[in-house]
């Protein structure tokens, strides 16, 4: 059942399951809680107690906040990790990887681990040798048309470049889902908002982290030419010995939708270890 969380600003929409030791599950701009939706019940079967939460503006959390930064959401993730009793193993996607960096750096009394999908948590620079990389420069094209547009067309299309061959059964109500919410008001703006902010916030913060982290990427990925070095750079940003990058191969910017089995294979040694003995992996 989804339940809210009052916060200066609005509230956040979040959906609790299962006992154990504390997951936090955040989603990417766009998108909304149902993105772990193969991923939740896994996670819950092997002995963790999951909250899967909406970020600032998007799936059944309130419109109208100040901002949209990583340190916003940030502040949000905490907020919630304190409300459910923390501490918490927090897993965040492409903005709320950085969202992660930040909220393991400033709370690290409610952050016992971070996981980072596909994540934008250093900023960016475009080189001509990316720009020869096709599928950078499909999801370049239509992440521009969604973000200075403000169209949900591009952002559909982007998303036809982001899950590269294989696709969830549901990918037509998927679509439908995600079209259906971008259309309500205030929506698209968000997203807007969230794609002009800057992760050097985000960059700025992780030499102060503390605790380990796990950098998921798919090969095919079109946020980056590259998405091996984009995660082995946040490793090399963080203090040594804390930061893993797995590498998902023929997944795009969405991993824990496309490839979930995969990516929990991936996700339970790690809670193992950094989640509490209640887990079992």
């Amino acid at each position: 059942m989804t339940a809210y969380l009052s916060l200066d600003g609005g509230r956040i929409a979040y959906e609790v399951t299962g006992d154990g030791p504390l997951v936090v599950l955040a989603p990417g701009m766009g998108e909304s809680r149902t993105a772990y939706r193969f991923v939740v019940p896994q996670l819950v079967a092997a002995g963790y107690r999951v909250a899967a939460t909406d970020l600032r503006g998007t799936g059944e959390s309130s419109v109208g906040w100040p901002s949209y930064s990583r340190t916003d959401i940030a502040g949000d993730l905490v907020a919630l990790i304190r409300h459910l009793g923390g501490p918490a193993v927090l897993v965040g996607h492409s903005i709320s990887g950085g969202a992660a960096t930040i909220a393991a750096a400033t709370a690290p009394e409610l952050v016992t681990a971070v996981v980072e999908l596909a994540p934008f948590t250093r900023k960016q620079s475009i080189s001509l040798g990316d720009l020869r990389v096709k599928r950078y420069r499909q999801g370049m094209t239509r992440l521009l048309g969604a973000g200075v547009f403000g169209s949900v067309k591009q952002w559909l299309g982007y998303l036809d470049v982001a899950f590269p061959g294989h696709r969830p059964a549901d990918w037509a109500e998927q679509l439908a889902r995600t079209e259906a919410r971008l259309r309500e008001p205030g929506r698209m703006k968000v997203l807007q908002k969230m794609g002009q902010s800057s992760p050097a916030d985000a960059g700025a913060q992780l030499g102060n982290v503390r605790c380990r982290v796990l950098i998921i990427e798919g090969t095919l990925d079109p946020d980056w030419a590259d998405p091996r070095a984009e995660g082995e750079a946040i490793v090399a940003a963080l203090p040594a010995g804390l930061g893993t990058v797995a590498m998902i191969d023929g997944a795009g910017h969405y991993p824990h939708t496309q490839f979930a089995d995969q990516v929990v294979a991936l996700m339970l040694p790690f809670l193992a270890e950094t989640a509490g003995a209640e887990g079992r992996s």
